[in-house]
């Protein structure tokens, strides 16, 4: 089991630890759906040492790149970020992953690229990587251990962030990173998320990880800043419509049946691509993803059968209670599933079963939830 550099941190504010990926990691500190709603109203700090973080440069890593991943590398600017995945030979789904190009004249993350890359998926994709590294003039380099990484989500993590930063957040667009210091520490601070809210991860050398955090706490202490564990990381992104590796996607999906087409560019050369071109001439897989909701009593959970008309149609990939849409004093349930091409509209009603009873449920749009800007 590996630890993070916080972990005596998170026994020591009582969060109960859980194994997760081969790591020790917070599941939760109070309530999950207490800790959802903090991060929707005010802001929650995250600890993702657990993610892999890996350096990508030399001559050849663009045209590396191109090779490993789904979406164009050649067309993302310096400081920016694109969701990308790493497929197999048949196109089915080996990782979802975040590719970044580095800032021009960086001083702090050199040239090239930088990716991160899921936990449970980390010495799969890195034995990947480094397998297609062998044909490009190209270095693959695992920053995992030498970079810690924490988060901070929710609407008030931009003005808790700027009290520790010395650059503009203001400038600092979505789905961008750049060269700052925080806390007097020089990093990397990019502006992504896994929540639906607005927040930010920063890339912290090894050792400052545990000064950060509590400056973080001290800094967002009257904004409603607590510590949240990844109970409610799942959660808030499922309402969010963001797919999780071995839920939503897995090497029985592909990305186009799971809705996330926009993220494979077909003008380059990537594993998987001739794959994905016989599922486009064939009309699809017969299959997509869609979104339940459900008033019932029981939630849908990951591998419930969903139903029509007594005619299993598909299985449930994420379940859960939704806390921002039971605010109204409703409970709300949702669902990812996929269901037969025939039953994916909007309005479509199925059921989902539970030990042999059926519970009604209605297909709707994803996401779930969608912050205002």
């Amino acid at each position: 089991m590996q630890s993070t550099a916080l972990e005596s941190v998170h026994i020591a504010l009582g969060a109960r630890m859980v194994p997760f990926a081969g790591w020790n990691m917070p599941v939760q500190y109070r309530g999950i759906l207490e800790e959802a709603k903090t991060v929707r109203e005010h802001a929650g700090l995250f600890d993702l040492g657990h993610m892999g973080r890996v350096k990508v440069h030399g001559p050849q890593a663009e045209a590396f790149l191109q090779r490993l991943q789904t979406n164009d590398a050649a067309a993302i600017p310096p400081g920016k970020i694109r969701y990308a995945m790493i497929l197999n030979d048949d196109g089915l789904t080996q990782d979802d992953i975040l590719v970044y190009r580095n800032p021009l004249d960086s001083q702090v993350a050199g040239d090239g690229f930088f990716v991160v890359i899921n936990a449970g998926n980390c010495a799969r994709d890195l034995e990947r990587m480094r397998m297609i590294a062998k044909d490009f003039d190209v270095v693959v380099e695992d920053c995992t251990g030498s970079l810690g990484m924490i988060a901070i989500q929710g609407p008030k993590s931009q003005v808790i962030t700027q009290q520790l930063c010395k650059g503009d957040l203001a400038g600092l667009k979505y789905y961008a990173w750049m060269e700052t210091e925080l806390c007097g520490v020089p990093l990397m601070l990019s502006r992504t998320g896994y929540t639906g809210e607005d927040g930010f991860e920063a890339y912290i050398p090894t050792g400052q990880e545990r000064r950060i955090w509590d400056e973080f706490l001290a800094a967002g202490a009257d904004h409603g800043l607590t510590p949240i564990g990844l109970g409610a990381r799942d959660t808030l992104r499922h309402e969010a419509g963001m797919p999780l590796y071995g839920h939503e996607i897995d090497e029985t999906t592909n990305p186009l049946e799971a809705g996330l087409g926009w993220a494979v560019k077909m003008n380059h050369d990537f594993v998987g691509k001739a794959a994905l071109e016989k599922v486009t001439a064939a009309g699809g897989t017969g299959r997509q993803l869609v979104g339940l909701t459900t008033q019932s009593k029981r939630c849908p959970r990951q591998g419930y059968p969903i139903a029509k008309d007594g005619k299993e149609i598909g299985k449930v990939c994420s379940g859960s209670i939704s806390p921002t849409l039971s605010a109204g004093g409703t409970p709300t349930n949702i669902a990812t599933a996929y269901v037969e091409d025939a039953f994916a509209a909007p309005g479509t009603e199925l059921q989902f079963v539970v030990r042999d009873k059926p519970e009604p449920c209605v297909v709707v749009p994803m996401p779930f939830y969608k912050r205002q800007r």
